[in-house]
């Protein structure tokens, strides 16, 4: 997807949520309808994420996959896997869907620590899936109201913008990266 199609998504996720009446804004409650448009919205914009997260993943080479810019910086992989993690626990979590099951924590945090290109695309593809699907399944009506997502009351309108604006953020530091390599990503060819 493009980088316009992208700025258009959010815009209209922005436009949900600043159409919304001022006094439910006050309330941080939105109608079943509102959450529905933003959900939906939602959804498109991880599918744009998605999108440009494996085909980052699929321009770098194996060998890049543990660079990092300098020491106490994420690495390649681990970008990758944070974005994968954050579809298996915290998108789906953060709004009263189920995380994926992982296993034991030892194995999950053992996953955190891929650097196989194989093996981390293939996590990444299913983290955002996992995503997709638990909030696919979400009724609007159970994501009008506040909820505790990263330690502070959100309304869903607000936990969209935070969690999407995260993964931005993370889908920026991998263009970075790629950049500082010599590497195109693959939408900007």
């Amino acid at each position: 997807m493009s980088f316009r199609r992208t700025l258009v998504i959010l815009s209209l996720t922005t436009m949900a949520v600043a159409a919304l009446p001022a006094s439910a804004r006050a309330q941080d409650v939105i109608s079943k309808d509102s959450a529905a448009a933003v959900k939906a919205s939602f959804l498109a914009d991880l599918e744009t994420l998605r999108a440009k997260f494996v085909g980052l993943a699929n321009a770098f080479p194996q060998d890049k996959y543990t660079w990092r810019p300098m020491e106490g910086v994420r690495s390649v992989s681990e970008v990758l896997m944070l974005a994968a993690f954050e579809g298996y626990s915290f998108i789906p979590t953060s709004f009263g869907a189920k995380a994926a099951d992982l296993g034991s924590r030892e194995e999950a945090a053992k996953l955190r620590t891929l650097s196989d290109k194989a093996q981390v695309i293939d996590h990444l593809t299913k983290g955002f899936a996992h995503a997709k699907k638990e909030l696919e399944a979400l009724d609007p009506a159970t994501l009008t109201g506040k909820r505790k997502i990263m330690g502070r009351d959100m309304s869903f309108a607000d936990g969209v913008l935070g969690i999407g604006g995260d993964l931005h953020e993370h889908l920026g530091q991998l263009i970075a990266y790629a950049r500082t390599n010599h590497i195109v990503p693959p939408w900007s060819n």
